[in-house]
């Protein structure tokens, strides 16, 4: 009876310290392991300034009398562990700028845009592969944007409307982007922003050393803290 007692006693110690040990890792284990600046790599792409042309849905005579010429501008920010992109919109129809972001807690990105009247409009949603589909739920619809990642030089953006109690979205309009200057090209040799890990296209020097950056937002991070980034960027180049 003894010795029973004991081994259920054990057995019961044992698997009440396994279930505190199994909670305890869960509990630690963060929703999305992911940084924000991790997570926003895949539009590195964007970084630069782009020359969109936009077009509302409609008849051929509709599109001609509707079109728009904008100026778009992307580029990184920092604050100590957080990262995120703004956009500026110069002569933008229903846009003059906004921030895009990553929501680690949620797994969201998460798109702040002004109008020309400085509203500011929220919309949240996922990437999948090149298109990141993001949705604002109003009184009588949901808007939806989808962004799409064509090539180094090319990207898409749509504005489509359902109407409450519908299941299809119609498409109101889109734009298309083509980026400025030279069409930079992910792995053509080319040299790497030692910030973002985007395409570096202006120069930086410190201590006698030239580095890349692809925006002034990740020069103004790597001045600050240029050896931690230094630093980040030789481990990266020996693991590769």
């Amino acid at each position: 009876m003894t010795l029973l007692f004991r081994w259920t006693l054990g057995l019961t110690t044992a698997f009440a310290a396994t279930s505190v040990l199994v909670a305890t890792m869960c509990a630690g284990d963060p929703p999305n392991a992911r940084s924000p600046k991790d997570a926003l790599r895949p539009f590195n792409v964007l970084i630069g300034e782009w020359r969109g042309t936009g077009n509302p849905v409609g008849s051929l005579e509709e599109k001609q009398k509707g079109f728009w010429l904008e100026t778009l501008s992307w580029q990184w920010q920092f604050k100590k562990d957080d990262a995120w992109l703004t956009l500026a919109v110069d002569k933008g129809k229903y846009f003059s700028g906004g921030e895009l972001r990553f929501l680690p807690d949620k797994d969201l990105f998460e798109l702040t845009l002004r109008t020309p009247a400085k509203e500011s409009l929220v919309y949240t949603g996922k990437l999948d592969k090149k298109k990141l589909t993001l949705e604002r739920d109003i009184k009588d619809e949901t808007q939806r944007l989808v962004i799409t990642l064509l090539h180094s030089n090319r990207f898409l953006y749509a504005f489509e409307v359902r109407p409450a109690g519908k299941n299809l979205f119609s498409k109101k309009y889109t734009v298309g982007a083509t980026k400025e200057g030279e069409p930079f090209a992910a792995g053509d040799g080319k040299p790497e922003c030692i910030v973002s890990g985007g395409l570096g296209s202006i120069a930086v020097a410190y201590k006698g050393k030239t580095y890349y950056v692809c925006c002034s937002g990740c020069r103004a991070e790597f001045l600050e803290s240029p050896e931690k980034y230094i630093k980040e960027f030789e481990s990266k180049k020996r693991k590769q």
